[in-house]
């Protein structure tokens, strides 16, 4: 089965909501694996306001995962969902991650979604421990997260670790995620099982999405094996 995912840290709707709207319907995703989503006061309504302009429905995520949240179209069905929680460094960002075990036709596959810190002291730890609950899955997997590293970076070569990158994969490990308006980082990841075909990979870098966040999202349209 095929499956459009993209990968987006919206930058807490800071920017021109109008723009992120429009640019996430346009591409006509599967899944929407959001950053830096709604985490606090009102987080619920907030989270479900910002799928309906998507176009979609919340799967998991939001406070427990501590702004991370995974949308589907009601193509994609979610079976059961957790959230994982990073111990706390005094003084830096609470930060975690969210899972979901989703099926789309004959196909079962877990989604998660992660933002690791911007502490290069933190950030491997965070890493293992995201690796850690990657690796006791037993599905295919998918991952979109914000890794706050370039590739060949030490907490970037752990989640990656036994995965497909996506923009390797697809043709597109020089395309930059961030900042928007002169990408010079590729600090933005998806990953995803070896069993998962990529068909497409893209950082949609256009005038709308340069206006709707700080990062520029990517695009990648997946196909799963059937399950068993």
């Amino acid at each position: 089965m095929r499956l459009r995912v993209l990968s987006y840290n919206v930058h807490g709707q800071r920017d021109d909501t109008d723009a992120l709207a429009g640019a996430v319907r346009a591409l006509e995703p599967d899944v929407v694996i959001v950053q830096e989503a709604p985490r606090r006061f009102r987080w619920r309504h907030r989270c479900a306001a910002l799928a309906d302009r998507f176009g979609l429905v919340v799967a998991a995520g939001g406070l427990p995962a501590l702004g991370n949240l995974l949308l589907t179209s009601l193509r994609v069905r979610v079976y059961r969902t957790w959230c994982q929680r990073f111990p706390l460094t005094p003084g830096r960002h609470l930060r975690g991650a969210v899972f979901a075990e989703c099926g789309i036709g004959a196909a079962r596959f877990v989604l998660a979604g992660s933002h690791l810190s911007t502490d290069p002291a933190e950030r491997p730890h965070q890493a293992t421990l995201l690796k850690q609950e990657l690796t006791a899955l037993r599905l295919p997997v998918v991952v979109g997260a914000d890794l706050n590293e370039n590739s060949g970076g030490g907490a970037w070569r752990t989640v990656a670790d036994g995965l497909t990158d996506a923009a390797v994969a697809g043709g597109g490990a020089d395309r930059c995620t961030f900042p928007c308006r002169e990408p010079r980082d590729r600090i933005d990841a998806l990953f995803v099982a070896p069993g998962i075909e990529v068909l497409d990979y893209d950082v949609v870098d256009t005038a709308q999405t340069r206006r709707a966040s700080d990062h520029l999202p990517i695009r990648v349209d997946l196909l799963l094996p059937a399950a068993g």
